[in-house]
């Protein structure tokens, strides 16, 4: 049974028809539902969850909330003396979990975190932040925005690693596709050369169509292709078709939480850390956007002759130009986002704006022209990894976004070349910046360029974030690194 049923709009979107709580409340009947978890995530990203009987789920819960929730447990959230807390669940976001015992069926709800005792939102809720940002989107006079995010992974046959002990530390992976691993029955996947190989060199197709069927079957979640990419060792994408921001974030949890479980029942092991590969291509998630008015993308313009790109599209594109660099601290928050955004692996490096170049941390893709360009012209932010928080990346890129255009924030003028073979020269004469180099660094373009996300994020969460990054940065920075021991054992 398909979770949410959808329609198609006048602009070729899957539309979910709104799901009242009443009948959230008959779905759970219908579909023979016995426990039901209330999911939500913390400011990292990681999904949570508690899990209550079905009779416990009544109308009352829609409005007033579970009291469930210990916010000082939860990664980002208060301190203990504050820390009763409440999950309100979001009826439209009902699905049945497919996998698991029959016996047990269980179905989710994401949730809305507040307060306990009535002091309404809690304010450093990822969701709340991403409804705040459409918030102030539909402030400005648009209606929508939409989303697209290529979310890449990884599926490795195990994963195991060693931290705990301070005298032996290292990692291993294991993947059927790996050169490293050739047993004779496998075609193993060069570095670099994984894109879009058929069976039996893609070894996870089916595993793919799995998810995919998950996705629609269990949550009314629409993919519209999937495939193989870059990288050798099981680099894998899905794409979800789009939607708007909300939903779009609760699909790529959603999507993490399938890719996941799925792997996990075949016996294997799914990841969105982005560089778990050392010399080959990382996982990225380029996020794609567009605001509109009505029936009316307001990024079209059929006169531009150059990406038929509007001027409200340029503008936006200049916010992202603009807070590029600060952006990095909450689309690429991990010390691991780092060693992808080097040069060489097709992730952006540099920060400039194009048609079509993928060297280019912003692109406006031009795979149709006309009238039939409408509706998919985008704005591609190539930035982001798939270790962000879905919510506050979202708000983040929106908010740069409506910066620019608030400011009226001039892109400049394309670049058209590969910027990775630019000398330093031709970059400065070209005025292409430069993405962070470090987390350590991420923090500091976010705390010299946070305001505007202030009225989005507020100061209290910015704090949060920034503490939390370099927390990670020091843990990692202070241990030694097993390459060291290669460089520098003998001196």
């Amino acid at each position: 049974m398909r979770a949410v049923p959808f329609d198609r709009s006048e602009r070729g979107k899957l539309v979910p028809r709104k799901r009242t709580v009443k009948q959230a409340m008959d779905s759970i009947s219908a579909d023979g539902v016995k426990f039901v978890e209330l999911q939500f995530t913390d400011v990292p990203g990681r999904l949570k969850h508690v899990t209550v009987p079905s009779d416990m789920v009544s109308e009352e819960i829609f409005k007033e909330g579970v009291a469930k929730l210990d916010g000082s447990s939860v990664k980002g959230f208060v301190e203990i003396f504050e820390s009763d807390m409440m999950l309100v669940p979001d009826p439209s976001t009902y699905g049945v979990i497919p996998w698991g015992d029959e016996r047990y069926k269980t179905a989710r709800f994401i949730c809305d975190v507040s307060w306990g005792f009535g002091k309404g939102r809690f304010p450093r809720d990822p969701r709340y932040i991403a409804q705040r940002a459409e918030e102030k989107m539909k402030g400005m006079g648009f209606t929508d925005s939409f989303w697209g995010p290529e979310v890449e992974f990884f599926v490795f046959d195990s994963a195991t690693w060693e931290t705990s002990n301070p005298f032996s530390t290292g990692f291993r992976i294991s993947s059927v596709e790996s050169a490293m691993e050739s047993r004779g029955t496998n075609f193993p996947i060069r570095f670099k050369d994984g894109y879009y190989p058929t069976a039996p060199v893609d070894s996870l197709v089916e595993y793919r169509n799995e998810c995919v069927a998950y996705m629609w079957n269990g949550f009314g979640i629409a993919s519209n292709a999937h495939h193989h990419e870059v990288a050798t060792a099981g680099q894998c994408e899905i794409d979800i078709y789009r939607d708007s921001l909300i939903p779009m974030a609760d699909s790529v949890v959603t999507y993490k939480l399938v890719t996941k479980n799925v792997a996990r029942q075949r016996g294997m092991i799914a990841s969105t850390m982005p560089k778990p590969i050392f010399g080959d291509n990382a996982a990225g998630m380029h996020v794609s956007s567009s605001l509109w008015k009505g029936a009316r993308n307001a990024f079209y313009d059929a006169q531009d002759d150059y990406a038929e790109l509007s001027q409200t599209g340029r503008y936006y594109v200049g916010g992202l130009l603009e807070h590029s660099r600060a952006l990095c601290a909450i689309t690429n928050p991990t010390t691991n986002s780092y060693r992808r955004l080097v040069p060489g692996y097709e992730a952006p490096v540099y920060i400039a704006w194009s048609r079509a170049n993928r060297s280019a941390n912003v692109r406006i893709p031009v795979y149709e022209r006309g009238k039939e360009a409408e509706g998919p012209k985008r704005a591609e932010f190539r930035t982001p990894d798939p270790s962000s928080n879905p919510y506050l990346a979202f708000a983040a890129i929106v908010s740069a976004g409506l910066d620019g255009i608030k400011k009226k924030l001039d892109p400049g003028s394309p670049v058209d070349e590969d910027i990775y073979k630019l000398t330093p020269a031709k970059r400065k004469e070209l005025s292409v910046g430069e993405l962070p180099g470090s987390l350590q660094e991420s923090v500091g373009c976010l705390k010299s360029d946070s305001g505007f996300l202030k009225d989005i994020f507020g100061a209290d969460l910015l704090d949060t974030i920034c503490e939390m990054a370099m927390e990670n940065h020091r843990m990692v920075a202070a241990r030694p690194h097993p390459y060291e021991f290669h460089l520098y054992f003998d001196l």
